[in-house]
Order: structure tokens, then C-alpha cells, then sequence
């Protein structure tokens, strides 16, 4: 069935998705804007933590059932398929996507994080490289994002901060037990503490009320719209022109791509299972790191035989998550505090000019644990079963205190997405192959982190401290399309432009070149102006996109 011809199609209501669309409608462009998942309501979130809390068993916003399978393929060549519903690379699918439920962190990627090879040369057996566009041009459009969609701190508290015009619209959030004990040992150790940036309102905002401090807040779904997503914000925003149709319930198979290598829109599946056609001037597909270029993997036509703009076959390379580094202190008194979510200071000291490291990472206090989550979380040789471990689940869950954070993980070419040619999802189309291979440096960035993090543990008087950390490519996934100059080792041009095909953009985390040592969420809405904004100009100078 084919649909009345549009301007735009968007594929992902996500972070870019929601924000390129309310960029494109307000221009004028009637847009559709595809969701594979569905709407949900603020007032239908539960928080029952072995059911929403996606890091620890599912995924109460999807997908979570066997219509998604994936494969693991290990450097050994070996492979396994996984369900969403196994934690591993769970990408939320609803309006808002990861918007709805995440912790909210609403970090600006600082100026070096732009120009990684310039500030720290080539690493062998990385792609390491520069962005083709730099933090000052990007400044306006991160300003955009924080001031539309809402983000509460204060930059002027952090000596580290990258440079900006205005403030953040909104005031920090206060600090809880955990960083009042964790700000003294740290400047006693002369690190720098500030409030962490969050897109949750601590006053009212946008015509939503401020933030009411649940304590299960990363991984659900505010039940007073407190938290600021696409679904909340921009969305609405764009629906509100008249230009912007949302569809959710969508699953789209494939960009059509026709002989002069022109996108004429796409095919998706409704909720019935009918294949439906939408056909635009123009396509953007911002459905994640992952699903993007499987999408594009998956669009094959005469002129692109190996799927769309796949011709130099970058698609899908230079995978990239946020490795992570941790430690918990063991404190001699209750730091437990009911009010949420509990991450609310962060330090900025190790992001870069570590001796003899290529980047780093911020540390901050974690998100309040809920208990089944802490219970997968001992000092080594604990008991994880019967009466010993109850027992230390009863006397040690208030007094443990989670210092953690991202590192910038170098990126990697033959850490990838593919298409698999043998599994097959519910509509029949070639699942995610992922392919993670990672570079020796970022263990010792994990390692920087975990021992920065102990260090500060044991300064605030931890009297037991135990520290880890690993690949976290479940988490922020990035760079699988990445923006460049060069045609030949990049997929878009610093616009989000598919290099061989002019009227397909993308507009998600496939584009960092790097993902820095920050949460890539604010990042990505930035991009998303950045992107819409460039079709915007272009679409008025001539509408040369028209297929």
C-alpha cells in the first residue's frame, strides 16, 4: 500500500529522529516520522525493577521478544543469537526511543573530543580520527537542544566545561548524602566537582512540572513527565505545525533506491504485518548505531549492490560503545538516600591529558542501584545465594557507594554491524551481526577510571573498596556511519549526507567519528539541528533534493 507523497521520511523517533523532525515541519516540509514501537504514556510506567529496568533483565519499552533476534559473531568466527530481552545491545523502541527511559546526563562533547587525531596523533590499529566539523560550529546547535528540550546544571561550576554563550535554561539539581561526602575527599585530592547536567526539570519547564526525585529513575519512564525527550518536546512540537505525521507500529525493511541513485522513500511493515510504501523528496534515517546501517545494509539495488551509500564499504564500521570503569566504597554509615536518582556530581579532571592515554573520561556518583541490580555486585568471593548473602544485602546495600564513568574508546574498523545473510527477523529481513573487536587502549582507559574512582572512594573513607570495569558496547553504541570529508573512508559528509546519495541523510550516534568520555545523548539532539538545519537551508535554496 503506498501513502500520499511527502517531503521528508524520517525512520526513528529517537534522540536526532524527534529533532530533525520538529527542525524539518517548522520549515514547512511535510514530514512522516516512522517508529517501529509504540507511543507510551507517562501515566502507564511501572516501576517494578525486574520488568523496566533495562540494564538488568528486560525492556519494558522493547523490543523484547523473539521477533528480534541477533548474532554474536566472537574474533574467533564463532556465533551465537541473542534475544533483545538478554540485555545485550538493547536499543529501546518507542517514541522518544532511549529518550523515554534514560538517565538523562545532558553533557556538551568537549573541543578536543572534536579533534582526537590532531590533539593526540595515530594509534595503530585504530581509526582514530578528527570530526569534519568542530565543537565552536556545533556550539549553537547544543545551546538549541539544551534551551528546546530542557537541560538543568551549571557549567560556570566546572573549570573543564567547553565555552558557551548562554547557561544551561535551568538550575542544577542538589546534591544528595552521596556527593556531600564525595565533594570534600575530592578536593582534598584537588579535583574539581560540579553538578551534573541533566535533562530533567528541576523547575517547571516547557509547560511540564519539575522533577518529583523517584528513586528508580535510569531505565524507566517518568510517571510525571518530568524528564525531557523527544517524545515530550520536539515531537510534539513538530505534530504541532500540521507538517508532521507520526506512524508508529512501523518496522521499515528498506530505502528505495532508484536508477540514478536517488532515495524515493521506504518500505516498512504496520502493525498487521502489511508492507507499506512512503515515498518522500528526501529520507533520514536516525533508527540508532545499529539499526541504521543494517538498514542501509539492507537497502541493496543495482547501483548499490552491497546496500545503500555502501559502495566503499564504511557502513557499519568503527562500532563503538563507552567501555566504563567503576568502583564501590563501603562506607562506615548509611549514604542511601531515598530521594532520586541519585547520580548528581560529576568530575572532569581525567577527560584528557592523562600521561601517555589518548583521551579518558568523566566520573560522577551512580544512579541509585535497586536491589536485585546490587546484588549482582560484590567484592570478590562473596557469596551471590542463601543466608551469607542476604545477610550482606541487608547490612551493606545503604552504606555502598558507585563511582563510575565512560571512557572514550578508540575506534576500531573491523568493529562492526553487519547484515546476517542466515538469520532472519519475524518480517523476514537479514538481523544485526555485530562484530565487536576492541583496541588494547581502552583498557587502560577503563583502568584510569577505575583506580581515579577508588582513589576518591578511599579518600572518603571507604573502609572496603573493590573496583572493575569492561566493554560496555551494550551502551551508547556510536560511529557505524561515520561524517567525513573523505568519500572513500566515511559514509556522510559533515552534514549527515550520504556521500554517494544526496537525498538520504542520517541524523543518530552512526555519525560520531568519536564518542568521547560523555554520555552522546545531547550530542546527538545537537546533531540533529545541525543535520535539519543544513536540509532546511538547502530545501529553501532550491529544494534540490527532490528525488
Amino acid at each position: 500500500m503506498s501513502h500520499k507523497h511527502v517531503n521528508a521520511v524520517i525512520v526513528g523517533a529517537g534522540a536526532g529522529g524527534g529533532v530533525i523532525a520538529k527542525v524539518l515541519a517548522e520549515a514547512g516540509l511535510s514530514v512522516v516520522l516512522l517508529e517501529r514501537g509504540k507511543w507510551y504514556s507517562s501515566h502507564g510506567s511501572v516501576d517494578d525493577e525486574l520488568v523496566s529496568q533495562r540494564p538488568v533483565i528486560a525492556n519494558a519499552y522493547g523490543p523484547d521478544d523473539a521477533r528480534y533476534p541477533r548474532v554474536f559473531e566472537k574474533p574467533d568466527g564463532s556465533t551465537r543469537i541473542v534475544l533483545p530481552s538478554e540485555g545485550n545491545f538493547n536499543i529501546a523502541a518507542c517514541v522518544g526511543s532511549g529518550t523515554l527511559s534514560y538517565g538523562a546526563m545532558g553533557w556538551r562533547f568537549m573541543p578536543q573530543d572534536f579533534r582526537m587525531r590532531t590533539t593526540y596523533g595515530s594509534l595503530a590499529g585504530s581509526t582514530l580520527e578528527d570530526w569534519p566539523l568542530s565543537y565552536e560550529e556545533l556550539e549553537p546547535c547544543y545551546e538549541r537542544a539544551e534551551w528546546e528540550i530542557g537541560v538543568a546544571g551549571d557549567d560556570s561550576q566546572n573549570p573543564f566545561a567547553p565555552p558557551r554563550r548562554k547557561p544551561q535554561p535551568m538550575p542544577p539539581f542538589p546534591y544528595n548524602r552521596e556527593a556531600r561526602l564525595l565533594i570534600p575527599a575530592a578536593k582534598r585530592l584537588g579535583w574539581h566537582p560540579f553538578p551534573i547536567p541533566m535533562l530533567r526539570n528541576s523547575v517547571p519547564y516547557g509547560g511540564r512540572p519539575k522533577c518529583i526525585h523517584m528513586r528508580w529513575c535510569a531505565g524507566y519512564a517518568c510517571p510525571i513527565n518530568a524528564k525531557c525527550g523527544t517524545q515530550n518536546t520536539v515531537i510534539p512540537a513538530a505534530m504541532a505545525t500540521g507538517n508532521c505525521e507520526v506512524r508508529t507500529d512501523a518496522v521499515v525493511g528498506e530505502v528505495t533506491v532508484d536508477g540514478r541513485g536517488k532515495a524515493r522513500g521506504v518500505t516498512y511493515f504496520d502493525i498487521n504485518d502489511r508492507l507499506q510504501t512512503q515515498t518522500a523528496d528526501l529520507v533520514v534515517v536516525a533508527a540508532s548505531a545499529t539499526e541504521t546501517p543494517r538498514l542501509l545494509l539492507n537497502s541493496k539495488s543495482k547501483l548499490f549492490p552491497n546496500g545503500a551509500g555502501n559502495n566503499n564499504d564504511w557502513v557499519g564500521r568503527n562500532f563503538q560503545g563507552h567501555g566504563r570503569g567503576w568502583a564501590y566504597g563501603l562506607m562506615p554509615d548509611d549514604t542511601y538516600e531515598e530521594a532520586g536518582p541519585g547520580a548528581c556530581v560529576a568530575f572532569c579532571d581525567f577527560n584528557h591529558g592523562n600521561p601517555g592515554l589518548r583521551g579518558g573520561g568523566m566520573i560522577a556518583n551512580d544512579f541509585i542501584r535497586p536491589p536485585y541490580a546490587f546484588a549482582n555486585r560484590r567484592p570478590p568471593g562473596l557469596p551471590r545465594w542463601g543466608l551469607a548473602h542476604k545477610e550482606y544485602q541487608r547490612s551493606n546495600y545503604k552504606r555502598t557507594v558507585l563511582v563510575t564513568g565512560p571512557i572514550q574508546q578508540m575506534p576500531v574498523f573491523e568493529s562492526r554491524v553487519k547484515a546476517d545473510q542466515v538469520v532472519k527477523d519475524h518480517w523476514g529481513l537479514p538481523v544485526i551481526r555485530f562484530c565487536e573487536r576492541c583496541h588494547p587502549h581502552d583498557t587502560e582507559l577503563i583502568a584510569l577510571i577505575a583506580d581515579k574512582s577508588e582513589t576518591l572512594l578511599r579518600e572518603a573513607g571507604a573502609t572496603q573498596t573493590w573496583k572493575g570495569g569492561g566493554p560496555a558496547s551494550a551502551m551508547h553504541q556510536a560511529g557505524t556511519c561515520r561524517m567525513g570529508n573523505d568519500p572513500k573512508a566515511s559514509v556522510t559528509n559533515r552534514y549527515g549526507q550520504v556521500h554517494e546519495i544526496d537525498n538520504l541523510f542520517i541524523s543518530d550516534a552512526s555519525l560520531h567519528v568519536t564518542n568521547s568520555g560523555f554520555n552522546p545523548v545531547l550530542t546527538i539532539m545537537a546533531l540533529g539541528y545541525w543535520v535539519g538545519e543544513h536540509i532546511v537551508r538547502e530545501w529553501r535554496g532550491g529544494g534540490r533534493f527532490r528525488a
